[in-house]
């Protein structure tokens, strides 16, 4: 599988986040060619803050491993991940982050801050924006026509 065939999944994820009036935000993890986590937005139903599609697919790829660590993983996210997000593939040591859409009013990877390359802190990694960007634009868009 290449990159837009694993985004290809985690825009599966956001429109199941839209089917259920969350914000359309899918994300997968991969390691070593496998999917071992794949989850969308779910602040709405969980009344949480924190139940971004990226920290619920971190937190379950961290159980199948059974560690905190994923410095073989990479992260595919339809949107760039947020400073509380990008926050997170910091800290469990993320192998790498996917992105597709920019996020120009909360991007923390490249759009208004870049956590995966602060010198200033103890762990960097790459980063890949734009895959299926419009696509993921496109399906954001559209929600937020129907809902806002």
């Amino acid at each position: 599988m290449d990159h837009k065939d694993i985004m290809a999944v985690a825009l599966e994820e956001a429109q199941m986040a839209a089917s259920k009036g969350e914000v359309p935000v899918g994300a997968v993890v991969v390691v070593n060619g496998e999917i071992i986590a794949r989850r969308h937005n779910q602040r709405e139903s969980d009344h949480d803050p924190t139940s971004h599609a990226e920290i619920l697919a971190l937190q379950d790829a961290s159980k199948v491993i059974g560690d905190w660590r994923l410095t073989e993983a990479t992260l595919f996210v339809t949107l760039e991940p947020c400073p509380m997000c990008a926050g997170a593939a910091w800290a469990a040591r993320i192998g790498k982050v996917v992105y597709g859409a920019a996020s120009m009013d909360a991007g923390a990877l490249g759009s208004l801050i870049h956590v995966g390359s602060d010198p200033r802190l103890n762990y960097e990694f790459p980063v890949i924006g734009g895959v299926l960007a419009e696509e993921s634009s496109d399906l954001l868009a559209k929600f937020f026509s129907e809902h806002r």
